[in-house]
């Protein structure tokens, strides 16, 4: 069962360097970063990395490293106002026709530069009075026709607590479309099985499923018939990149980190410049060579092909174009 594999994800950083054939010299710095904000990664997801290569971009990802800990001008707890877009517990009301639920605070993979990493979870919980203030939110406003359910990623939860919530929301009538954002498929594909698939192609809501992959290297033979089960189940399937320097800041690695996302079914939809919360300075891409990697994603694909470059911006009615 996935929650068994998931319950064996990593998440003491000297088992991490080792998995990763990499020194104890690199294990007081990742010891520092994790107190900070704790590591978490699936062992099928550490598979995927190149042994002995601390510029691995999956590895780069969830390695603990001391520039985590340095305070970094411009950076904060709170990079794109989720706090004062909070309109109940665990709903984020930003954007007009949508809101957001911070459904979990629990995710698979602890991505070490999450805008969330700082988010107080425990006090916006929507579990603890079963969803009845959020729903009777969304109900109130007839102007809400999407709900996301975000987190945390909502894939952690079981399949039992996801399908009373969604229950909940069919029960409101103006809704129509119901869009998951999750990494679950990616960092751990079991977790794409018959009772999710069950209730997602029972819902009458019309059904999203916007996963997040940074680099073609995550995309292997066991994610890929995650996601083509999904599609099969007529589930239309987006994928939301985030720019970070040493991971993905080339126009070779987006190029074929689109490629291997459309032949597996999955439409890049956003690149998102790095929201700038404290602790992932170091992941940062400057706007102007984002700029020059979109244009040579012009030049080389279909624009279909082509993710739009954007950023969050606190208070903005909607994503920000950056080119």
């Amino acid at each position: 069962m996935w929650q068994s594999v998931l319950a064996r994800a990593i998440t003491d950083p000297a088992e991490l360097l080792a998995a990763a054939g990499l020194g104890h010299e690199w294990l007081p710095a990742a010891r520092a970063a994790a107190q900070l904000f704790p590591l978490r990664v699936p062992r099928g997801f550490v598979a995927r990395m190149g042994r002995g290569d601390p510029h691995d971009p999956l590895l780069r990802q969830v390695l603990p490293l001391a520039e985590e800990c340095l305070a970094v001008t411009g950076f904060g707890a709170d990079p794109v106002g989720d706090l004062a877009a909070m309109a109940a517990p665990g709903v984020l009301h930003k954007y007009h026709g949508r809101v957001l639920l911070t459904a979990t605070g629990a995710c698979a993979v602890h991505c070490r530069y999450c805008f969330r990493r700082h988010f107080p979870y425990a006090d916006a919980n929507p579990l603890a009075d079963r969803w009845n203030q959020a729903l009777a939110y969304i109900a109130a406003d007839d102007s809400i026709v999407e709900v996301i359910l975000s987190g945390g990623d909502p894939l952690t939860m079981s399949d039992r607590r996801l399908a009373e919530l969604v229950h909940g929301l069919e029960g409101v009538g103006h809704l129509r479309r119901l869009r998951l954002h999750t990494r679950l498929p990616i960092v751990l594909p079991e977790r794409v099985n018959d009772e999710l698939l069950g209730w997602l192609g029972a819902t009458r809501l019309k059904t999203v499923v916007v996963v997040h992959a940074n680099h073609a290297q995550e995309i292997d033979a066991s994610v890929a018939s995650a996601l083509a089960r999904l599609k099969a189940a007529g589930i239309e399937l987006f994928n939301q990149s985030v720019l970070l320097r040493g991971v993905n800041d080339s126009a070779d690695v987006l190029a074929a980190l689109s490629e291997v996302l459309f032949a597996a079914g999955v439409m890049p939809y956003y690149l998102h410049m790095l929201d700038r919360v404290q602790g992932a300075a170091h992941f940062e891409v400057p706007e102007a060579a984002a700029r020059r990697l979109v244009a040579e994603l012009n030049r080389r694909l279909p624009g279909y092909l082509v993710p739009r470059l954007v950023r969050e911006i606190a208070g903005a009615p909607g994503k920000v174009p950056v080119i």
